[in-house]
């Protein structure tokens, strides 16, 4: 179906978790944007699996966390296995307590995360036209314009930004000729869908050999997992191809026969890590897989991409409403671009150690392997460093633009993820959190600290006439309840402390008083209001 319209501010190329994170985002901040696909519609069957704490922590801010609580299941541990023997297991119940409300690995595949974005989409009446086709685009000054195609029909539109999320091999990227560095792993791997019989725990099973390498996760419903491996070179798999061609392989490798009662999906696939050379040109902007491709290791590719829309989509809707500097989207580039390289960089070297099959990584992994497994588990300050790096929670921008740190403070700094901290409200009686704060479309200002009644009436007062709807205000008192907060953030008994949250709960300004001209210069400034 072709879009009506003849502009729109934002065009959105690609329907999946990252386009339409981008949409649900934009439209939170009032923004329509027009999205369309190339596919007929969306599909049921999709390669990443894992939804990471701190994309949670997002759907949590959206309202719509609990379907994914219900409809996902949780891992509880990792089962490592050499050569059929198991030499560690590894349990992940609770491993992220309480550095986030939700301390595990969910898992809820992509497919269903599209679902639960296009409902939010559809009660916001922001349609996907599928079967839609970028044809051409064409970047002046002011504006985009973009030729489309669906059927044998085709429409001129113009836009003031255009969104390439169209996976790896992206309409918009080749469009506008970015290199896409990097390449793709010389083995080819299977996937398969399945429900096994006798099987219902709730364990990552992972098998090393030196035949290859298997991978078991379990999925949503009853006895359903996900087996990934590589392929032996010699084994063929054809359209034709069902799940038996290779049991024999799978056995080699587990040492044991999975009893398969029936295959939901097979294929086989290639897999990459490229990255593109930027992530904005002009007018468009590349995110999700259209901006980075990296190895499935660690269930990270679709939630770097769902956080890639979150930290522009904020950005893009200040710019489009008029309220921020166009400046303000070069930071995008700037914060997005070295998380996807560091990211590449890890899970190139991980995944290039396990496909291995050298003496010496053979020997690495039958001998060394378990032992440091065990001592990085054993240890707690370890164990929570491994969490905050894979819950994506530790990503952090202290070097962005975008921060102010007027603070003596070295534990928690401008450019920071805000901490998940449970706070007592004395007025209410009730428990909530600082995350929970920050549900409102905009920034939260969060001031800290014994404040007078006419303070308050003052400060409230001046967000009105100079940032209403922009700043969101939650003042906090000392309290023995609320002591940790106040200890987090290195608050002495008699100080103030002001925290300027961004709309992505970041935080973007620490100052250890409470002065409005200093929040003024930081939003007027640096944010550019």
């Amino acid at each position: 179906m072709i879009p009506p319209a003849e502009h729109t501010d934002v065009l959105i190329v690609g329907a999946g978790p990252s386009g339409l994170m981008m949409a649900a985002q934009l439209l939170r901040y009032g923004v329509q944007p027009v999205i369309i696909d190339s596919k007929r519609g969306p599909t049921s069957q999709s390669k990443a699996l894992a939804v990471q704490a701190r994309s949670m922590e997002i759907y949590r801010q959206m309202g719509i966390v609990d379907r994914v609580l219900s409809e996902g299941k949780p891992v509880r541990d990792v089962v490592l296995n050499e050569d059929g023997k198991k030499i560690a297991a590894l349990s992940l119940n609770d491993f992220g307590e309480p550095f986030t409300p939700y301390p595990f690995v969910q898992m809820f595949p992509q497919s269903k995360n599209e679902r639960l974005l296009l409902d939010n989409l559809t009660l916001n009446c922001c349609p996907v036209y599928w079967n839609t086709t970028l044809l051409s685009l064409i970047q002046q000054e002011d504006k985009c314009d973009v030729v489309l195609q669906s059927g044998d029909a085709e429409t001129c539109l113009t836009c003031s930004w255009i969104i390439g999320a169209d996976g790896g091999h992206s309409s918009v990227r080749h469009q506008l000729d970015i290199p896409f560095k990097g390449d793709a792993y010389a083995h080819e791997f299977y996937l398969a869908d399945v429900s096994i019989e006798d099987e219902s725990d709730d364990s990552i099973r992972l098998f090393l050999a030196k035949q290859g390498f298997a991978a078991f996760f379990p999925m949503p419903g009853d006895k359903r997992y996900r087996i990934i491996g590589s392929l032996p070179e010699r084994l063929e798999i054809t359209e034709d191809s069902t799940i038996d061609v290779i049991k024999p392989h799978l056995k080699s490798i587990t040492g044991i026969e999975a009893k398969i009662t029936s295959t939901h999906w097979f294929t086989k696939y290639k897999l990459h890590h490229r990255g593109a050379e930027n992530f904005r040109q002009q007018r468009c902007f590349l995110i999700g897989d259209a901006a980075h491709i990296s190895s499935p290791i660690g269930g990270q590719g679709m939630n770097t991409g769902l956080q890639d829309a979150y930290n522009l989509a904020w950005k893009l809707a200040g710019v489009v409403n008029k309220q921020y500097g166009v400046q303000l989207l070069d930071s995008y580039t700037a914060e997005r671009m070295p998380v996807a390289a560091a990211l590449l960089k890890t899970t190139d070297r991980a995944f290039s150690f396990i496909l291995s099959n050298t003496f010496w990584t053979r020997i690495v992994k039958k001998w060394l392997l378990p032992l440091i497994v065990k001592k990085v588990w054993g240890n707690d300050v370890l164990r929570r460093k491994f969490f905050i790096q894979i819950s994506q929670a530790g990503i952090g921008y202290r070097d962005s633009k975008l921060n102010l740190h007027l603070s003596q403070a070295t534990k928690v700094k401008a450019g920071d993820r805000l901490p998940y901290l449970t706070v007592f409200d004395e007025k209410k009686r009730i428990e909530t959190d600082l995350h929970d704060w920050c549900t409102k479309p905009g920034f939260t200002f969060i001031a800290l600290g014994h404040l007078t009644k006419e303070d308050l009436f003052r400060l409230a007062r001046w967000i009105t006439q100079n940032y209403a709807g922009i700043l969101n205000f939650f003042y906090l008192p000392p309290s023995n309840k609320n002591r940790h907060i106040f200890d987090k953030f290195e608050i002495a008994a008699s100080q103030q402390k002001t925290l300027i949250i961004r709309p992505d709960m970041y935080i973007g300004f620490i100052n250890d008083s409470i002065d409005t001209g200093k929040i003024d210069s930081y939003m007027r400034g640096v944010v550019e209001f």
